[in-house]
């Protein structure tokens, strides 16, 4: 019988762009730990190298195989400390991470230390600047890219609370039309690059938005966290 204590998952937060937005306790986890599951290891080592963390790194992302999953359930059962990170933001909050969790659930139950290691988001950065009237609001993720997008942003103007979502540069402009074709009277926020040196937020209908966008085309770039707004 297996009598070695259970290692501790820890979630760790790690910065949407700036470096230096990743707490003390984040940093300390991370050099303690034995292992840092990352989503792609060469982005988390540019991380690592800025704040002198030498700790080994493994990758873990959305295709990983199953297999993978066993291997990082038996290193918890030999007790080693692990922690998950994503390239950017919090793990799970649309970042790879939750088949792991639930299959470490099923596996565990509540024996296993699954410990929150709270940080940066793109969703709160972005609700800490924009008002959303009352404070409510339905977070989508990343919208389908095709089917279930139409119904997705019909639900969108039929919604009683602001909905937020994110868009990536290449869909963005898209988006724009979708709306200005099925909720022309939106009011819409568009918060991109958010804590890096061309952060902004553009705000308007999506006619107005998609004239911002196309006349100054390097407004496209980058990842978006979009509000549709409840007036």
């Amino acid at each position: 019988m297996n009598t070695t204590e259970l290692g501790t998952l820890y979630i760790v937060a790690t910065p949407i762009g700036n470096l230096e937005d990743i707490t003390l306790r984040a940093l300390r986890v991370l050099s303690e730990v034995s292992c840092i599951l990352c989503e792609d290891t060469r982005h988390t080592k540019i991380l690592l190298s800025r704040h002198n963390i030498h700790t080994k790194t493994e990758s873990y992302h959305a295709r990983s195989a199953d297999s993978k999953l066993r291997g990082i359930a038996e290193r918890l059962e030999r007790g080693e400390d692990l922690a998950l990170v994503s390239d950017a933001g919090t793990p799970l909050i649309s970042d790879p991470g939750s088949p792991l969790i639930m299959y470490l659930r099923r596996e565990f139950g509540q024996n296993l230390r699954i410990v929150p290691v709270p940080g940066a988001s793109a969703l709160t950065a972005a609700l800490s600047v924009i008002p959303v009237p009352s404070g409510r609001f339905t977070f989508l993720g990343f919208l389908p890219h095709k089917k279930g997008r139409q119904t997705a942003i019909l639900g969108m103007k039929a919604a009683e609370d602001s909905q937020i979502c994110y868009e990536s540069s290449h869909r963005i402009l898209k988006l724009m039309g979708e709306l200005d074709t099925f909720y022309p009277e939106a009011r819409v926020y568009l918060a991109r690059e958010l804590t890096k040196q061309f952060e902004e937020v553009l705000e308007g209908t999506p006619a107005e938005l998609q004239v911002l966008l196309t006349e100054r085309p390097e407004r496209q770039k980058g990842e978006f966290v979009v509000i549709v707004s409840k007036k």
